[in-house]
Protein backbone atom coordinates (compact mmCIF):
# COMPACT_ATOMS: atom_id res chain seq x y z
CA UNK A 1 0.00 0.00 0.00
CA UNK A 2 2.75 2.77 0.83
CA UNK A 3 4.83 1.24 -2.41
CA UNK A 4 1.38 2.19 -4.08
CA UNK A 5 0.66 5.48 -3.04
CA UNK A 6 4.95 6.75 -3.21
CA UNK A 7 4.39 5.54 -7.23
CA UNK A 8 1.47 7.85 -7.39
CA UNK A 9 3.08 10.66 -5.88
CA UNK A 10 6.80 10.10 -7.90
CA UNK A 11 4.37 10.14 -11.24
CA UNK A 12 2.81 13.13 -10.43
CA UNK A 13 6.17 14.80 -9.65
CA UNK A 14 7.15 12.97 -13.26
CA UNK A 15 4.13 14.91 -14.61
CA UNK A 16 5.10 18.08 -13.42
CA UNK A 17 8.75 17.48 -13.72
CA UNK A 18 7.98 17.23 -17.51
CA UNK A 19 5.40 19.67 -18.32
CA UNK A 20 8.25 22.03 -17.01
CA UNK A 21 10.93 21.15 -18.88
CA UNK A 22 9.03 20.66 -22.29
CA UNK A 23 11.58 22.34 -24.03
CA UNK A 24 14.36 20.35 -22.37
CA UNK A 25 13.26 17.00 -22.60
CA UNK A 26 15.45 15.16 -24.32
CA UNK A 27 18.02 15.79 -21.44
CA UNK A 28 16.15 14.03 -19.18
CA UNK A 29 17.25 10.62 -21.16
CA UNK A 30 19.58 9.23 -18.92
CA UNK A 31 17.47 9.92 -16.28
CA UNK A 32 14.96 7.64 -17.58
CA UNK A 33 17.58 5.06 -18.60
CA UNK A 34 18.70 4.87 -14.79
CA UNK A 35 14.61 4.37 -14.27
CA UNK A 36 14.26 2.06 -16.73
CA UNK A 37 16.75 -0.11 -14.98
CA UNK A 38 15.14 0.38 -11.45
CA UNK A 39 11.53 0.27 -11.67
CA UNK A 40 9.94 -0.49 -14.60
CA UNK A 41 6.35 0.82 -13.54
CA UNK A 42 7.83 4.72 -13.20
CA UNK A 43 9.75 4.23 -16.43
CA UNK A 44 6.28 3.51 -18.25
CA UNK A 45 5.11 6.66 -16.35
CA UNK A 46 7.89 8.84 -17.46
CA UNK A 47 7.77 7.76 -21.04
CA UNK A 48 4.49 8.24 -21.00
CA UNK A 49 4.78 11.95 -20.06
CA UNK A 50 7.31 12.80 -22.54
CA UNK A 51 6.23 11.03 -24.91
CA UNK A 52 2.37 12.85 -24.18
CA UNK A 53 4.05 16.11 -23.90
CA UNK A 54 6.22 16.38 -26.58
CA UNK A 55 3.00 15.48 -28.95
CA UNK A 56 2.35 18.78 -28.77
CA UNK A 57 5.94 20.53 -29.91
CA UNK A 58 6.87 17.65 -32.29
CA UNK A 59 3.98 18.78 -34.55
CA UNK A 60 4.36 22.83 -34.15
CA UNK A 61 8.04 22.13 -35.55
CA UNK A 62 6.63 20.35 -38.42
CA UNK A 63 4.36 23.05 -39.18
CA UNK A 64 7.04 25.61 -38.51
CA UNK A 65 9.09 23.58 -40.99
CA UNK A 66 6.63 22.85 -43.56
CA UNK A 67 5.98 26.81 -43.98
CA UNK A 68 9.58 27.55 -45.42
CA UNK A 69 8.68 25.74 -49.12
CA UNK A 70 5.23 26.01 -49.28
CA UNK A 71 3.00 28.54 -51.48
CA UNK A 72 -0.03 28.83 -48.37
CA UNK A 73 -1.89 32.34 -48.50
CA UNK A 74 -0.19 32.34 -44.49
CA UNK A 75 3.25 33.05 -45.85
CA UNK A 76 2.80 36.50 -46.47
CA UNK A 77 0.80 37.26 -43.49
CA UNK A 78 3.47 35.88 -41.12
CA UNK A 79 6.15 37.29 -42.66
CA UNK A 80 4.52 40.55 -42.07
CA UNK A 81 3.93 39.18 -38.32
CA UNK A 82 7.42 38.69 -38.07
CA UNK A 83 8.54 41.49 -39.64
CA UNK A 84 6.16 43.84 -37.15
CA UNK A 85 7.60 42.07 -33.81
CA UNK A 86 11.23 42.45 -35.27
CA UNK A 87 10.79 46.28 -35.90
CA UNK A 88 8.80 46.57 -32.66
CA UNK A 89 11.07 45.03 -30.66
CA UNK A 90 14.28 47.12 -32.56
CA UNK A 91 12.17 50.28 -31.83
CA UNK A 92 11.67 49.35 -28.21
CA UNK A 93 15.30 48.61 -27.77
CA UNK A 94 16.22 51.98 -29.50
CA UNK A 95 14.02 54.42 -27.27
CA UNK A 96 14.62 52.43 -23.95
CA UNK A 97 18.38 52.75 -24.84
CA UNK A 98 18.21 56.34 -26.18
CA UNK A 99 16.08 57.71 -23.06
CA UNK A 100 18.26 56.38 -20.51
CA UNK A 101 21.49 57.34 -22.59
CA UNK A 102 19.62 61.09 -22.20
CA UNK A 103 18.48 60.72 -18.95
CA UNK A 104 22.27 59.51 -18.10
CA UNK A 105 24.10 62.01 -19.49
CA UNK A 106 22.39 65.19 -18.14
CA UNK A 107 22.29 63.47 -15.39
CA UNK A 108 26.51 63.29 -15.37
CA UNK A 109 26.49 66.88 -16.46
CA UNK A 110 24.50 68.03 -13.32
CA UNK A 111 26.54 65.75 -10.60
CA UNK A 112 29.49 66.44 -12.76
CA UNK A 113 28.97 71.16 -11.27
CA UNK A 114 27.65 70.20 -7.97
CA UNK A 115 28.26 66.17 -7.20
CA UNK A 116 25.72 64.47 -5.83
CA UNK A 117 25.48 65.86 -1.93
CA UNK A 118 26.30 68.89 -0.70
CA UNK A 119 27.00 69.30 3.28
CA UNK A 120 26.69 73.64 3.60
CA UNK A 121 25.96 75.62 6.52
CA UNK A 122 22.21 75.56 7.28
CA UNK A 123 21.97 79.56 6.57
CA UNK A 124 22.89 79.66 3.01
CA UNK A 125 19.40 78.92 1.49
CA UNK A 126 20.52 77.92 -2.12
CA UNK A 127 22.62 81.22 -2.27
CA UNK A 128 25.77 81.88 -4.22
CA UNK A 129 26.43 84.26 -1.24
CA UNK A 130 26.98 81.61 1.22
CA UNK A 131 28.04 81.55 4.96
CA UNK A 132 30.70 79.84 5.66
CA UNK A 133 31.66 76.94 7.93
CA UNK A 134 34.54 75.33 9.07
CA UNK A 135 36.79 72.89 7.01
CA UNK A 136 37.74 70.99 9.17
CA UNK A 137 34.85 68.47 10.09
CA UNK A 138 34.82 65.32 12.04
CA UNK A 139 32.59 63.57 9.81
CA UNK A 140 34.83 64.17 6.74
CA UNK A 141 36.89 60.73 7.87
CA UNK A 142 33.90 59.18 9.20
CA UNK A 143 31.99 59.61 5.88
CA UNK A 144 35.37 59.01 3.67
CA UNK A 145 35.13 55.18 5.43
CA UNK A 146 32.36 54.84 4.06
CA UNK A 147 31.37 52.20 1.51
CA UNK A 148 29.55 53.63 -1.69
CA UNK A 149 31.32 57.48 -0.52
CA UNK A 150 33.86 58.19 -3.95
CA UNK A 151 34.83 61.49 -2.95
CA UNK A 152 34.45 64.79 -0.52
CA UNK A 153 35.85 67.65 -1.80
CA UNK A 154 35.28 71.48 -0.48
CA UNK A 155 33.93 74.00 -2.42
CA UNK A 156 33.08 77.99 -2.32
CA UNK A 157 31.06 79.79 -4.68
CA UNK A 158 30.86 84.03 -4.98
CA UNK A 159 28.93 85.93 -7.40
CA UNK A 160 31.15 88.40 -9.57
CA UNK A 161 30.80 90.30 -12.85
CA UNK A 162 33.21 89.63 -15.66
CA UNK A 163 33.88 92.93 -18.06
CA UNK A 164 36.01 93.59 -21.22
CA UNK A 165 36.50 95.87 -23.50
CA UNK A 166 33.32 95.53 -24.74
CA UNK A 167 31.19 93.11 -22.61
CA UNK A 168 30.12 92.46 -19.80
CA UNK A 169 28.61 89.19 -18.09
CA UNK A 170 27.20 87.95 -14.51
CA UNK A 171 29.06 84.80 -12.96
CA UNK A 172 29.49 82.53 -10.17
CA UNK A 173 33.03 82.10 -9.62
CA UNK A 174 33.28 78.72 -8.06
CA UNK A 175 36.40 77.90 -5.59
CA UNK A 176 37.76 74.41 -5.42
CA UNK A 177 41.05 72.85 -3.49
CA UNK A 178 43.60 70.59 -4.20
CA UNK A 179 40.89 67.41 -3.25
CA UNK A 180 38.79 68.40 -6.36
CA UNK A 181 38.21 65.86 -9.43
CA UNK A 182 38.77 67.06 -12.38
CA UNK A 183 37.42 63.66 -14.12
CA UNK A 184 34.14 65.75 -15.47
CA UNK A 185 36.05 68.60 -16.32
CA UNK A 186 38.85 66.87 -18.18
CA UNK A 187 36.15 65.02 -20.30
CA UNK A 188 34.40 67.94 -21.29
CA UNK A 189 37.39 70.21 -22.01
CA UNK A 190 37.95 71.69 -25.47
CA UNK A 191 40.92 74.02 -25.19
CA UNK A 192 43.72 74.78 -23.11
CA UNK A 193 44.44 72.36 -20.00
CA UNK A 194 43.10 72.53 -16.10
CA UNK A 195 45.16 74.61 -13.74
CA UNK A 196 47.23 73.38 -10.56
CA UNK A 197 46.11 74.24 -7.28
CA UNK A 198 48.38 74.33 -4.50
CA UNK A 199 47.64 74.54 -0.92
CA UNK A 200 50.36 76.71 -0.24
CA UNK A 201 50.01 79.56 -3.22
CA UNK A 202 47.37 81.27 -5.01
CA UNK A 203 47.14 80.69 -8.89
CA UNK A 204 45.38 83.20 -10.99
CA UNK A 205 44.46 80.63 -13.35
CA UNK A 206 40.45 80.12 -14.09
CA UNK A 207 38.37 77.63 -16.14
CA UNK A 208 35.38 78.93 -17.96
CA UNK A 209 32.86 77.55 -20.41
CA UNK A 210 32.92 77.96 -24.24
CA UNK A 211 29.56 80.01 -23.93
CA UNK A 212 30.94 82.70 -21.86
CA UNK A 213 34.27 82.63 -24.03
CA UNK A 214 32.42 83.32 -27.03
CA UNK A 215 30.04 85.62 -25.35
CA UNK A 216 32.69 87.57 -23.94
CA UNK A 217 35.37 87.07 -27.32
CA UNK A 218 38.20 85.39 -24.89
CA UNK A 219 40.88 82.59 -25.65
CA UNK A 220 43.03 80.73 -23.33
CA UNK A 221 45.81 82.51 -22.00
CA UNK A 222 43.83 85.90 -22.23
CA UNK A 223 43.31 88.36 -18.95
CA UNK A 224 39.95 89.49 -17.73
CA UNK A 225 38.95 91.59 -14.87
CA UNK A 226 36.19 90.60 -12.71
CA UNK A 227 34.08 92.85 -10.16
CA UNK A 228 32.72 91.78 -6.91
CA UNK A 229 30.00 94.39 -5.45
CA UNK A 230 30.37 94.40 -2.07
CA UNK A 231 31.54 96.90 0.80
CA UNK A 232 33.92 97.50 -0.39
CA UNK A 233 33.33 96.60 -4.18
CA UNK A 234 36.81 94.51 -5.13
CA UNK A 235 38.30 93.74 -8.34
CA UNK A 236 40.72 90.33 -9.56
CA UNK A 237 42.48 89.83 -12.56
CA UNK A 238 42.44 86.34 -13.71
CA UNK A 239 43.80 84.41 -16.82
CA UNK A 240 41.99 81.52 -18.95
CA UNK A 241 43.64 78.06 -18.27
CA UNK A 242 41.53 76.35 -20.34
CA UNK A 243 37.65 75.91 -21.88
CA UNK A 244 35.23 73.28 -21.44
CA UNK A 245 31.67 72.83 -23.28
CA UNK A 246 28.98 70.69 -21.41
CA UNK A 247 26.01 72.25 -24.19
CA UNK A 248 24.23 72.51 -20.48
CA UNK A 249 23.38 76.28 -21.11
CA UNK A 250 22.26 77.02 -17.65
CA UNK A 251 25.41 75.77 -16.10
CA UNK A 252 28.07 76.74 -18.68
CA UNK A 253 26.87 80.69 -18.91
CA UNK A 254 27.78 81.20 -14.91
CA UNK A 255 30.34 79.04 -13.58
CA UNK A 256 34.00 80.24 -13.53
CA UNK A 257 36.21 77.48 -11.80
CA UNK A 258 39.17 78.77 -10.13
CA UNK A 259 41.36 78.57 -6.79
CA UNK A 260 39.47 78.62 -3.54
CA UNK A 261 42.00 80.90 -2.27
CA UNK A 262 40.30 83.29 -3.99
CA UNK A 263 36.77 83.32 -2.53
CA UNK A 264 38.56 83.01 1.06
CA UNK A 265 40.12 86.56 0.51
CA UNK A 266 37.77 88.26 -1.03
CA UNK A 267 34.90 87.51 1.55
CA UNK A 268 37.60 87.89 4.61
CA UNK A 269 37.61 84.25 5.86
CA UNK A 270 39.69 82.29 7.50
CA UNK A 271 41.80 79.90 5.89
CA UNK A 272 40.02 76.58 6.95
CA UNK A 273 36.58 78.41 6.20
CA UNK A 274 34.51 76.72 3.03
CA UNK A 275 30.99 77.37 1.43
CA UNK A 276 30.46 73.79 2.04
CA UNK A 277 31.20 70.01 1.28
CA UNK A 278 30.95 68.33 -2.03
CA UNK A 279 30.12 64.80 -2.17
CA UNK A 280 30.58 61.93 -4.71
CA UNK A 281 29.13 58.51 -4.53
CA UNK A 282 29.61 55.30 -6.78
CA UNK A 283 25.94 54.55 -7.64
CA UNK A 284 23.47 57.43 -8.02
CA UNK A 285 20.63 54.73 -7.78
CA UNK A 286 21.42 54.50 -4.12
CA UNK A 287 21.21 58.66 -4.02
CA UNK A 288 18.35 58.35 -1.14
CA UNK A 289 20.07 56.19 1.05
CA UNK A 290 23.34 57.56 0.69
CA UNK A 291 22.02 60.82 1.10
CA UNK A 292 20.19 59.16 4.31
CA UNK A 293 23.69 57.82 5.87
CA UNK A 294 25.49 61.49 5.16
CA UNK A 295 22.96 63.08 6.96
CA UNK A 296 22.90 60.25 9.92
CA UNK A 297 26.66 61.20 10.22
CA UNK A 298 26.35 65.03 9.46
CA UNK A 299 23.80 65.31 11.34
CA UNK A 300 21.71 68.95 12.31
CA UNK A 301 24.04 70.00 15.06
CA UNK A 302 26.20 72.94 15.52
CA UNK A 303 29.98 72.92 13.95
CA UNK A 304 33.06 74.26 16.18
CA UNK A 305 32.33 77.48 15.13
CA UNK A 306 28.47 77.04 16.02
CA UNK A 307 27.66 76.69 12.64
CA UNK A 308 24.09 74.99 11.63
CA UNK A 309 24.86 72.24 8.84
CA UNK A 310 22.51 71.02 6.58
CA UNK A 311 22.80 68.15 3.50
CA UNK A 312 20.97 68.37 0.36
CA UNK A 313 21.21 65.93 -2.61
CA UNK A 314 21.33 66.88 -6.19
CA UNK A 315 17.65 65.95 -6.69
CA UNK A 316 16.68 68.17 -3.76
CA UNK A 317 18.61 71.02 -5.82
CA UNK A 318 17.99 70.93 -9.59
CA UNK A 319 14.06 69.26 -8.64
CA UNK A 320 12.76 70.69 -11.86
CA UNK A 321 15.58 69.26 -13.85
CA UNK A 322 15.13 65.87 -12.54
CA UNK A 323 11.49 65.93 -12.80
CA UNK A 324 11.83 66.90 -16.31
CA UNK A 325 14.20 63.76 -17.21
CA UNK A 326 11.36 61.75 -15.17
CA UNK A 327 8.84 62.70 -17.68
CA UNK A 328 10.88 60.97 -20.36
CA UNK A 329 9.95 57.58 -18.83
CA UNK A 330 5.98 58.27 -20.12
CA UNK A 331 7.19 58.85 -23.60
CA UNK A 332 8.99 55.43 -23.04
CA UNK A 333 6.24 53.58 -21.93
CA UNK A 334 3.98 55.41 -24.86
CA UNK A 335 6.33 53.58 -26.94
CA UNK A 336 6.94 50.36 -25.55
CA UNK A 337 2.82 49.78 -25.10
CA UNK A 338 1.82 50.88 -28.75
CA UNK A 339 4.16 48.47 -29.76
CA UNK A 340 3.45 45.82 -27.70
CA UNK A 341 -0.42 46.23 -29.01
CA UNK A 342 1.14 46.48 -32.96
CA UNK A 343 3.00 43.18 -32.24
CA UNK A 344 0.19 41.31 -30.22
CA UNK A 345 -2.30 42.04 -33.14
CA UNK A 346 -0.23 41.28 -35.48
CA UNK A 347 0.31 37.59 -34.48
CA UNK A 348 -3.41 37.31 -33.66
CA UNK A 349 -4.36 37.78 -37.10
CA UNK A 350 -1.74 34.95 -38.30
CA UNK A 351 -3.05 33.27 -35.75
CA UNK A 352 -6.05 32.58 -36.82
CA UNK A 353 -4.64 32.42 -40.70
CA UNK A 354 -3.06 29.33 -39.09
CA UNK A 355 -6.20 27.62 -37.87
CA UNK A 356 -8.19 28.49 -41.14
CA UNK A 357 -4.91 26.82 -43.10
CA UNK A 358 -5.06 23.52 -40.65
CA UNK A 359 -8.67 23.10 -40.23
CA UNK A 360 -8.40 19.64 -41.84
CA UNK A 361 -5.13 18.71 -39.74
CA UNK A 362 -7.81 20.10 -36.32
CA UNK A 363 -10.64 17.52 -37.70
CA UNK A 364 -8.15 14.57 -38.02
CA UNK A 365 -6.43 15.24 -35.29
CA UNK A 366 -9.79 15.85 -33.17
CA UNK A 367 -11.33 12.31 -34.57
CA UNK A 368 -8.61 10.53 -33.53
CA UNK A 369 -9.60 11.72 -29.73
CA UNK A 370 -6.70 14.47 -29.26
CA UNK A 371 -8.57 17.26 -27.22
CA UNK A 372 -8.70 20.74 -27.59
CA UNK A 373 -6.21 22.06 -25.05
CA UNK A 374 -3.78 19.85 -26.47
CA UNK A 375 -4.50 21.56 -30.63
CA UNK A 376 -4.46 24.73 -29.10
CA UNK A 377 -1.25 24.12 -27.78
CA UNK A 378 -0.11 23.18 -30.68
CA UNK A 379 -0.56 26.95 -32.28
CA UNK A 380 0.48 28.66 -29.00
CA UNK A 381 3.53 26.91 -29.51
CA UNK A 382 3.83 27.17 -33.58
CA UNK A 383 3.53 31.09 -32.80
CA UNK A 384 6.15 31.10 -29.98
CA UNK A 385 8.28 29.95 -32.68
CA UNK A 386 6.79 32.46 -35.18
CA UNK A 387 7.64 35.45 -32.28
CA UNK A 388 11.06 34.22 -31.48
CA UNK A 389 12.11 34.15 -34.79
CA UNK A 390 11.19 38.05 -35.12
CA UNK A 391 12.80 38.52 -31.62
CA UNK A 392 15.80 37.54 -33.11
CA UNK A 393 16.14 39.81 -36.01
CA UNK A 394 14.21 42.61 -33.67
CA UNK A 395 17.77 42.47 -31.59
CA UNK A 396 19.93 42.13 -34.73
CA UNK A 397 18.42 45.06 -35.74
CA UNK A 398 17.54 47.25 -32.10
CA UNK A 399 21.54 46.58 -30.78
CA UNK A 400 23.15 46.36 -34.18
CA UNK A 401 21.29 50.14 -34.86
CA UNK A 402 22.31 51.64 -31.30
CA UNK A 403 26.26 50.23 -31.47
CA UNK A 404 26.08 52.16 -34.81
CA UNK A 405 25.50 55.51 -33.44
CA UNK A 406 27.13 54.62 -30.09
CA UNK A 407 30.56 54.35 -32.37
CA UNK A 408 29.82 56.73 -34.76
CA UNK A 409 28.24 59.23 -33.57
CA UNK A 410 26.18 59.44 -36.50
CA UNK A 411 23.14 60.86 -35.30
CA UNK A 412 23.70 64.59 -34.15
CA UNK A 413 21.73 66.59 -32.13
CA UNK A 414 21.12 70.78 -31.73
CA UNK A 415 23.42 71.41 -28.75
CA UNK A 416 20.72 74.71 -27.93
CA UNK A 417 18.01 72.25 -27.51
CA UNK A 418 19.22 69.13 -26.11
CA UNK A 419 22.25 69.93 -24.45
CA UNK A 420 24.31 67.21 -26.49
CA UNK A 421 25.51 67.02 -29.54
CA UNK A 422 24.77 63.77 -30.59
CA UNK A 423 22.07 61.02 -29.99
CA UNK A 424 23.09 59.00 -26.91
CA UNK A 425 23.12 55.33 -26.30
CA UNK A 426 22.93 53.06 -23.22
CA UNK A 427 22.76 49.70 -23.46
CA UNK A 428 21.79 48.02 -20.26
CA UNK A 429 21.57 43.73 -20.94
CA UNK A 430 19.07 43.97 -18.21
CA UNK A 431 16.78 45.91 -20.31
CA UNK A 432 17.18 44.14 -23.30
CA UNK A 433 16.26 40.82 -21.84
CA UNK A 434 13.21 42.22 -19.70
CA UNK A 435 11.98 43.72 -23.02
CA UNK A 436 12.52 40.16 -25.00
CA UNK A 437 11.24 38.27 -22.41
CA UNK A 438 7.83 40.72 -21.83
CA UNK A 439 7.38 40.58 -25.77
CA UNK A 440 7.33 37.24 -25.82
CA UNK A 441 5.01 36.57 -22.48
CA UNK A 442 2.76 39.04 -23.26
CA UNK A 443 2.31 38.39 -27.32
CA UNK A 444 1.60 34.71 -26.07
CA UNK A 445 -1.21 35.97 -23.79
CA UNK A 446 -2.67 37.70 -26.07
CA UNK A 447 -2.76 34.50 -28.35
CA UNK A 448 -4.88 32.56 -25.80
CA UNK A 449 -8.64 33.65 -26.18
CA UNK A 450 -8.09 33.32 -30.21
CA UNK A 451 -7.18 29.80 -29.79
CA UNK A 452 -10.25 28.82 -28.66
CA UNK A 453 -11.45 29.34 -31.75
CA UNK A 454 -9.90 25.48 -32.09
CA UNK A 455 -13.00 24.32 -29.88
CA UNK A 456 -15.48 25.26 -32.09
CA UNK A 457 -14.70 23.19 -34.63
CA UNK A 458 -16.25 20.58 -35.32
CA UNK A 459 -14.39 17.12 -36.67
CA UNK A 460 -16.57 16.00 -39.34
CA UNK A 461 -17.07 19.45 -40.61
CA UNK A 462 -13.50 20.09 -40.48
CA UNK A 463 -12.18 16.76 -42.41
CA UNK A 464 -14.37 17.98 -45.56
CA UNK A 465 -13.42 21.33 -45.31
CA UNK A 466 -11.32 22.78 -48.48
Amino acid sequence: MYKLCFHEILSSMLSALCSSLLPFAFCLLPFAFCLFLTDCRLFTTFAYQIIKVNTELFIARRLVSEQKGDNRISRPIIFIAILGIALGLAVMILSTAIVTGFKNEIREKIIGFGSHIQVLNYDSNMSYETVPVSGKQEFINVLKNKPGIKNIQVFATKAGIIKTEEEIQGVVLKGIGSDFDWTFFRKNLTEGDIFHISDSARTNKVLISKYIADLLDLKTDDSFVMYFIQDPPRMRKFTISGIYNTSLEEFDRIFVLTDIGHIRKLNDWNEDQVSGFEISIDNFNDLDYMTYKVMETVGVNLDEEGARLSTINIIQKYPQIFDWLNLQDTNVWIILTLMLLVAGFNMVSSLLILILERTNMIGILKAIGTNNFSIRKIFLYQSAFLISKGLLWGNLIGIGLAILQQKTGILKLDEASYYLSTVPINLDISYILMLNTGTLILTILMLIIPSHLVAKISPVKAIRFD
